[in-house]
């Protein structure tokens, strides 16, 4: 699978499906405008376990989800981040900004 989507789960979290890579986040990224439209809610969990393969690609678009959120003044916080987007993150340096959790 190389496509990815993003969808909303019945407890209000989203969650990412599908490999998230050069090939498939600009398309991504283009669509998830609606994850971040305005809600009650400002505080906004993106579940990751559906994702089995992530470049650097992948982390910049949590980077960038991070980025749109704040300026919404909401808060983000990823679930269920692949060890690999995690290695990335470390190597990065991006592991202490970005709000990762393994599960």
């Amino acid at each position: 699978m190389s496509g990815a989507y993003i969808g909303k789960m019945a407890d209000g979290s989203w969650q990412v499906c599908g490999e998230l890579s050069f090939s498939s986040v600009p398309d991504l990224l283009k669509r998830s405008g609606i994850v971040f439209e305005p809600d009650d809610d400002k505080l906004l969990h993106i579940d990751l376990a559906g994702v089995p393969r992530a470049d650097s690609a992948g982390l910049a678009l949590l980077v960038c989800w991070v980025r749109q959120a704040r300026q919404r003044n909401i808060r983000v916080v990823f679930r269920n981040v692949p060890e690999q987007m995690l290695k990335i993150a470390g190597v990065s340096g991006l592991s202490a900004v970005l709000p990762l959790t393994e599960s």
